[in-house]
C-alpha cells in the first residue's frame, strides 16, 4: 500500500461508521471509494469492496432480524450485529494500517 491509497485504504473501512449517524450511510463510503477508485488501484479497490460486501451481508441480516421480531428471535440479532459490526470495523481498519486485507466474517461476495 503506497502513501497515496493508504487514506483511500482506511477511509473505506472507518467511514462504514457513518452507518452509525446516517440511514444506509454504512455501504456510502465504500461504495463512492470503490467506484471512483477501482480503476487506479486494485489495492484500494480490494479493500472498499471487502468493506462495501460486509456493509450489504449486515445491512441483509439486519433486515433478516427485524423480519424476525415478529417471533421474537429478532430482538437480541438486532443487539448483536451493530456490535460485531463495529468489532469487524476496528479490526479491519487496524489489518488495514497494518497493509493486510481483513477478511470480514459471515460476508456475502455481492460485489465481484
Amino acid at each position: 500500500m503506497t502513501s497515496e491509497e493508504r487514506p483511500w485504504v482506511l477511509g473505506s473501512h472507518i467511514g462504514t461508521l457513518l452507518g452509525y449517524a446516517v440511514a444506509f450511510g454504512s455501504f456510502i463510503v465504500p461504495l463512492i471509494i470503490w467506484l471512483s477508485k477501482k480503476e487506479e488501484s486494485e489495492v484500494i479497490a480490494m479493500h472498499a469492496k471487502a468493506s462495501l460486501n460486509f456493509q450489504l451481508s449486515m445491512l441483509l441480516y439486519t433486515f433478516i432480524a427485524g423480519i424476525g421480531i415478529f417471533f421474537l428471535i429478532g430482538i437480541p440479532f438486532l443487539i448483536i450485529i451493530p456490535i460485531v459490526n463495529l468489532i469487524c470495523v476496528i479490526l479491519a481498519t487496524i489489518e488495514a494500517d497494518k497493509g493486510k486485507l481483513y477478511r470480514y466474517p459471515l460476508c456475502i461476495n455481492f460485489v465481484k
